[in-house]
């Protein structure tokens, strides 16, 4: 069973055993409206928490996504740099950015569940 997780900087991690699909939350698309580029980092790549992984630019500004976990980049989503807009579309389903062996799982414990996301979402209004 998966579960997901959120950072402060609107990023997800939906874990599924030692793996995260990682991109950025519904309301972080909203935000930035039309998304029409993304770069994506390669396959192999060792990110650290924290670390910027990718840009996603909009018609109103570029963003770097910064991965929510340590591990090894072990795919990328193709189809959101021929399609910027599925992560407007999708962005937790078909606009996922990239796949990641989580190299210590234990960082999962210091993200916010969507319960507690949701309600850090009501502080920002």
């Amino acid at each position: 069973m998966s579960q997901t997780r959120y950072t402060r900087d609107h990023e997800y991690v939906q874990v599924d055993g030692d793996v995260g699909s990682v991109g950025i939350s519904d309301h972080a698309q909203s935000q930035l409206g039309d998304v029409v580029f993304v770069e994506l980092p390669k396959v192999g790549a060792k990110l650290a928490k924290g670390a910027a992984a990718a840009v996603v630019e909009s018609v109103k500004a570029a963003s770097d996504v910064y991965t929510p976990v340590s591990g090894e980049v072990i795919e990328v989503n193709d189809a959101v740099e021929a399609q910027p807009g599925l992560i407007n579309e999708d962005s937790s389903g078909k606009g996922w950015l990239m796949k990641i062996r989580l190299s210590d799982p234990s960082e999962l414990d210091g993200l916010m569940d969507e319960g507690a996301y949701v309600a850090y979402l009501e502080t920002l209004a």
